[in-house]
């Protein structure tokens, strides 16, 4: 999905303009993915823009630095003050927020230890990530050859830049096959998730999603449709799937920050239920864009005003 350009990138502290925001070519991150980032929405409200879940991505942001001893020079409160910031000065009131920490210039070989540490925070105007009419209709997806990364291998819990090649592999697979999107498995042959998105199946009114040991990301779309499912009063459990569950399903979506909750229409050539969104899918994502918008008190925690 093309990138729409705005005036202001937040740069190691300071906001520069879009086209300065560089990266030397042997960065340590250019050449062995050595970086992390998040996936963060601002959604507009009645009281102007409001970024969704921005402590518990930043806290993430956070571990994910951990687990590859990337020391952040700024504090979680900071880089809340800097993405603010960067919102204000693009003037935008909905928009997609990519926070990236990456080791820069200066060191090169797989030791990364020594590399300098940048942080950007970029903002823009971006719509439905798997496309506008695929929040009603739903999409077309195929379970992908490529296996979703060993958790001894690559682990799921940090949202790593070059980890995310593993993904690209399986999103070319199914686009060249006529797909819109990838469904991954693990070693074992459960269900993952999709090369960017978490999953559910809903069958007989109860709704079921990997477990993060299965291999997936524990996404933070994912964890608010947990809670909204169960608030609505479904039975949501935590379980491995294969395909055929995906097969055999009344509904299946797919949910995520740039997915919000896309429902699945047909996996693998065969029509998941009547072949187009179901109802559970339908009050779901009901609920979950009326809390984005500010218009549901239980989850008003949830936003972060960018005005405040």
């Amino acid at each position: 999905m093309p990138i729409t350009e705005v005036e202001k990138i937040w740069k190691d502290g300071e906001l520069v303009d879009w086209a300065d925001a560089n990266v030397h070519v042997l960065s340590h991150a250019v050449h062995y993915g050595s970086g992390v980032f998040e996936g963060i929405r601002a959604y507009e409200t009645a009281r102007g823009p409001a970024v969704w879940h921005l402590d518990e991505h930043l806290k993430r942001l956070f571990r994910s630095a951990k687990l590859y001893h990337m020391e952040i020079p700024y504090s979680i409160e900071a880089i809340t003050d800097a993405t603010k910031d960067v919102i204000r000065a693009n003037g935008l009131d909905a928009c997609y927020v990519r926070p990236l920490v990456l080791r820069g210039y200066g060191e090169m070989g797989v030791n990364p230890l020594n590399a300098p540490v940048n942080v950007f925070i970029a903002v823009w105007p971006w719509g439905a990530y798997l496309g506008e009419d695929a929040l009603e209709q739903g999409v077309r997806i195929k379970i992908s050859s490529w296996r979703r990364n060993s958790q001894n291998a690559l682990p799921s819990s940090a949202k790593a830049s070059g980890q995310y090649i593993n993904g690209v592999l399986a999103k070319i697979e199914s686009l060249k096959a006529g797909y819109d999107e990838a469904v991954m498995l693990n070693e074992q042959g459960f269900i993952t998730d999709g090369s960017g998105e978490n999953l559910f199946i809903v069958r007989e009114g109860r709704l079921t999603t990997p477990p993060i040991s299965a291999g997936c990301l524990d996404g933070i779309t994912r964890g608010s449709v947990l809670a909204i499912a169960r608030d609505l009063g479904y039975d949501v459990t935590e379980e491995n799937l294969v395909r055929t569950d995906l097969y055999n399903a009344d509904e299946c979506f797919f949910t995520g920050t740039a997915a919000e909750i896309t429902p699945i229409r047909e996996v693998d050539d065969r029509a998941v239920g009547e072949g187009h969104r179901g109802p559970i899918t339908k009050e779901l994502q009901g609920a979950f864009f009326a809390a984005t918008k500010g218009e549901t008190e239980r989850y008003a925690s949830w936003l972060t005003y960018v005005n405040d």
